[in-house]
């Protein structure tokens, strides 16, 4: 990768345990897999895998699954949970795949292209896949929505100083926009059979505390908690307590509904077996 994030321990076990698994995302992948290659779905490399939450998602589609990651931290933490026996991992760069040429049917990044050498990756993923075969890379916008009741714009107004607050902390390496950066990357990919897809909202119900700790898991939230730990906690607590205090409750365990906005592209090399 390009950039090193994500490789201490309590961060990784964090994503673990609070990151979105993009189910439905696995779903479109496969269905635009199924319309433009034949079926030969034997191996399956997810790329920036982290714990592998999406990595597992493939499993049932395919003869082998690869996830690799070149955080140790996070690859240890694929151990943490029970794992489909046709699921690995490989830690190396997203830029250097430990496959042979035309090796692979479907490469994937969830969430962690935007950290790769863009460029580079690309080529390696067009080295590894097959005539025929699928690239598939998604992410979400860090603009996570509330919902509850019919307070739902008075919460996003306080999520929003959330955001605002870390923005700052944002890697330069990314820039002001995650999705620009996937943009450039769909317009320089030279398969012409390809599409892009803006927005796709996944909504899944968790506690407000579990928000909380997702948004903690963020890039720009670890960069402060690195500067500024007593900043960084005085920042979660008062958004926590702001939200419950517009929610009228005291406990930071009550659902709400959390919206992740995906936005994806696909992709499918040129050629067939």
């Amino acid at each position: 990768m390009a950039v090193r994030l994500f490789e201490g321990k309590d961060h990784a076990a964090a994503y673990l345990q609070y990151r979105v698994e993009p189910v439905e995302l696995i779903s479109l992948i496969m269905s635009y897999m199924e319309k433009k290659t034949t079926k030969q779905f034997n191996l399956a490399v997810d790329v920036g895998c982290g714990s592998g939450q999406g990595t597992i998602l493939l499993a049932p589609y395919f003869t082998r699954v690869v996830g690799t990651d070149i955080s140790p931290a996070q690859l240890q933490m694929t151990l943490a949970k029970s794992n489909p026996p046709n699921v690995s991992y490989r830690e190396c760069p997203a830029e250097e795949l430990p496959f042979g040429s035309g090796e692979v049917d479907l490469v994937t990044a969830m969430t962690a292209a935007h950290w790769f050498d863009r460029e580079k990756f690309l080529v390696e993923a067009d080295r590894v896949l097959r005539p025929g075969g699928c690239l598939a890379l998604l992410s979400y916008t860090s603009d996570f929505e509330l919902e509850y009741g019919d307070i739902s714009n008075t919460l996003n107004d306080i999520c929003n100083e959330f955001y605002a607050a870390l923005l700052p902390f944002r890697n330069p390496h990314i820039g002001t926009s995650s999705v620009t950066i996937y943009s450039d990357m769909f317009d320089s990919c030279s398969y012409p059979d390809k599409e892009w897809n803006d927005c796709l909202r996944v909504k899944r119900t968790l506690s407000l505390n579990g928000y909380i700790c997702m948004v903690e898991t963020f890039s720009t939230y670890q960069k402060l908690l690195q500067k500024d730990p007593t900043e960084a906690k005085r920042l979660s607590d008062d958004i926590r307590n702001k939200l419950m205090a517009a929610m009228k409750t005291s406990s930071p365990d009550t659902e709400v509904t959390v919206i992740v906005k995906y936005f994806y592209w696909l992709a499918c090399k040129p050629g067939s077996l």
